[in-house]
């Protein structure tokens, strides 16, 4: 069993601060990245790990990940969480959430088929999600808030 590494976590938050790479820094210090990874989780450098499980309760074919639906759902989520999303990218989730649910649609998923749009049927997924960035936004649930959203990012 090999000797534990030490981390110097003063020196870490010098380094992330500096602007280095996780792969620089585990050259540095002689560990992989994933080493660096958990030294800055322990030292509160990494920024949190958002959760998409509630906007995408689905488990997800690979082909489907990167999908219209898939990424418009993260980006919304992301926005709920207080995640910074580029301003570009909130606006085309917005557009979409808002035509699905002003349609009276929903989305759902197969992993064969990928996403598809349902008339809802009873709760609707994808306003609760909206629901949830828009809270975030401030936006409410105004008439329809269609004003661009004050969100960071570029």
């Amino acid at each position: 069993m090999g000797r534990k590494t030490h981390i110097d976590r003063d020196e870490l938050g010098r380094l992330v601060a500096g602007g280095w790479s996780n792969a620089r820094l585990a050259a540095h210090f002689g560990v992989t990245e994933s080493g660096i990874l958990q030294a800055k989780r322990a030292a509160g450098l990494a920024k949190p790990m958002l959760d998409h499980s509630a906007a995408i309760p689905w488990k997800l074919n690979r082909a489907h990940n990167q999908t219209g639906p898939a990424t418009n759902l993260r980006n919304l989520s992301a926005v709920a969480q207080g995640g910074e999303v580029p301003r570009m990218k909130v606006n085309t989730a917005l557009r979409w959430a808002r035509r699905l649910v002003d349609s009276g649609l929903d989305i759902s998923y197969d992993p064969e088929e990928g996403f598809f749009e349902t008339p809802v049927a009873g709760e609707s997924h994808v306003e609760s999600v909206l629901k949830g960035a828009l809270a975030v936004l401030g936006e409410g649930e105004g008439e329809g808030g269609q004003q661009d959203p004050p969100q960071s990012g570029s």
